[in-house]
């Protein structure tokens, strides 16, 4: 068993480097499937960010009029910016777990009669979700740069943080698309998760601010308000990386990549029966 556990991260790197070319074709034709047959195509992984930090920001910094209290000149402006690099690091996963359930399930057909590394249905889903993130942390730098506070040097130190939001996305990706062959119940539950994950992650509220209310201990184990509130600290703020939360950030997400893996390669042995 622990020579299993400490052979996964070689096995992970393996099996990616092996299956690249297949992994790179699934990711392209699920970003094509994405907008396949819309009017706009493209256009809409411009518009449904912006049209999400709108609504967002509308509601909570307008009509709750919402906070970050990071800086005694913050603006509303900033409280938009902050809400829209938020979400875009926040989506990077949303995507994922949105659709992680019927990955497999919408292949039964590769399944069932292929000799087919399945493992890449997964992360070629979070490719493209890279994908869109990409796109929406440029409309971020570009808010920022035109209507914020500009860019410090700071900013450099985002994909520190990106890597083990991408590190969360594999192993959940991998972990409910094996649960959903099994466990068709799970895909009812999922917006519910995908809800709570997101008012449970420090998007349109300061972490500092759960601590005075005393939700802390229970929200603190949640890496990604960590991941959030360091993400606005370094891009919006100018204020260098804690390394203390950092550091609990990669190990939570190397071991949900490993515990994602892991229970992947253990049941997919029976996805073949069960469709």
């Amino acid at each position: 068993m622990i020579r299993t556990i400490l052979r996964l991260p070689y096995d992970i790197g393996a099996s990616l480097w092996v299956n690249r070319l297949l992994l790179w074709q699934f990711t392209i034709r699920n970003i094509r499937a994405r907008h396949k047959g819309s009017y706009l195509g493209v256009v809409w992984m411009v518009l449904n960010p912006l049209l999400m930090m709108s609504l967002y920001s509308f509601v909570f910094g307008v009509i709750f009029n919402g906070r970050y209290d990071a800086a005694s000149d913050e603006t509303a402006l900033d409280y938009a910016l902050g809400i829209f690099l938020s979400l875009t690091i926040f989506q990077l996963i949303a995507e994922v777990m949105g659709v992680s359930t019927t990955i497999i399930l919408g292949n039964a057909n590769i399944v069932k009669r292929v000799v087919f590394p399945l493992e890449v249905l997964p992360v070629s889903q979070v490719g493209a979700s890279i994908y869109h993130f990409l796109i929406s942390i440029c409309l971020v730098f570009i808010g920022i740069i035109v209507f914020g506070r500009e860019l410090s040097w700071y900013s450099a130190a985002l994909p520190i943080l990106v890597l083990p939001v991408i590190m969360f996305s594999l192993g959940l990706g991998w972990f409910f698309s094996a649960i959903g062959v099994y466990v068709r119940d799970i895909g009812q539950l999922m917006q519910f998760l995908t809800l709570a994950l997101m008012y449970c992650s420090a998007i349109f509220y300061p972490i500092d601010r759960v601590i005075v209310a005393g939700f802390y201990p229970v929200l603190k184990f949640n890496p990604l308000a960590h991941i959030v509130e360091q993400a606005r600290r370094t891009v919006l703020w100018h204020e260098p990386l804690q390394m203390q939360p950092v550091i609990y950030i990669y190990l939570t997400a190397f071991a949900t990549l490993l515990v994602g893996y892991f229970v992947f390669s253990r049941l997919k042995k029976g996805f073949a029966d069960v469709l």
